[in-house]
């Protein structure tokens, strides 16, 4: 059930929105989890994870993420990647998977082993945003079908200390639905979470009647800001005018702020191999050739930083 998306999303972007402007750093880790972040680190305001579905990884929301970097500069996006398991409804084949799936039905979509410890892990990368300087507020969870699906129950449910100090600035369901909604509740004071969910008329894999029933079934548990926005003849998968929605929500939901911005450790600070990550990481290689002391990098970095360059 691997959705190949990589190859849709290059064409539709290249055709319609034209050139990507690279003003974005990019890197990915050992465990698939791809970060385009501003060029200049400082400018960052907020951050957006985006999940990908079944059977697919990072990769495969690259090419729009780095799309909504060029109209959301000051955007941080994070792209994890699933872990590898058995799913059942696949016969259980090995493949990336948020959680096992059984079937399509309301009842078998009950049955999800695997999300608490996925919840957990979209959980932990919020709470290291947090401790960066991002406030929840500046923080979306956006994700396709299963991603999708995993965005909501995990943007609804956050733990109690966390809406206490705020709720997200806004959930994107692409594609998606509820999953295990025998054991949903929406956390207190997330009610009023803004959730947009976009979804094809004709799709095949989670069908509308699956959406509708999950915009029902989390407005009966309390959501009293859920938005759902169909687009006639998409399938499973999106579309331009689908992403221009996700990009308009995102940019209403998180205009730029310069009251919020991250944390970053003072050039002055750094060690040398701090300093010379920091530069390579900002693509300022070519200005620093011919640098030999740890003050003329603290001087290249902190320029830079403040605009100078």
């Amino acid at each position: 059930m691997k959705i190949p998306l990589h190859l849709a999303f290059v064409l539709f972007i290249s055709t319609t929105f034209g050139a990507t402007q690279m003003t974005f750093t990019k890197e990915q880790d050992h465990m698939g989890v791809i970060s385009i972040t501003p060029k200049n680190e400082v400018d960052q305001s907020c951050t957006i994870v985006i999940i990908h579905g079944l059977g697919d990884s990072a990769e495969g929301f690259e090419d729009v993420a780095e799309h909504i970097a060029s109209k959301i500069p000051y955007a941080k996006f994070i792209l994890p990647t699933a872990p590898m398991r058995k799913v059942t409804m696949n016969m259980g084949m090995f493949m990336p998977s948020w959680y096992d799936i059984v079937g399509l039905d309301k009842r078998s979509n009950e049955f999800c082993e695997g999300i608490e410890e996925s919840q957990e892990k979209i959980l932990n990368i919020l709470k290291a945003e947090h401790e960066r300087g991002i406030p929840y507020k500046r923080m979306v969870l956006a994700g396709f079908s299963q991603g999708g699906a995993l965005s909501l129950y995990t943007g609804m449910q956050l733990p109690a200390e966390v809406a206490a100090e705020s709720r997200l600035a806004g959930i994107v369901v692409m594609s998606g639905y509820l999953p295990h909604a025998s054991g949903f509740n929406i956390t207190p004071g997330l009610e009023d979470t803004p959730i947009f969910h976009c979804h094809g008329t004709v799709d095949p894999m989670v069908r509308l009647p699956a959406a509708k029933d999950s915009q029902e079934h989390v407005k009966e548990k309390g959501a009293t800001n859920y938005q759902l926005k169909t687009y006639s003849g998409l399938a499973h998968s999106v579309s331009p005018e689908e992403i221009s929605d996700v990009i308009t929500f995102l940019l209403t939901h998180l205009p730029p702020s310069d009251e919020c911005k991250v944390k970053v450790k003072d050039p002055s600070e750094m060690s040398i191999k701090e300093l010379k990550a920091a530069i390579t990481k900002a693509g300022l290689g070519k200005n620093a050739v011919g640098l030999m002391e740890k003050s003329e990098f603290v001087e290249l970095l902190t320029k830079h930083r403040v605009g100078k360059l």
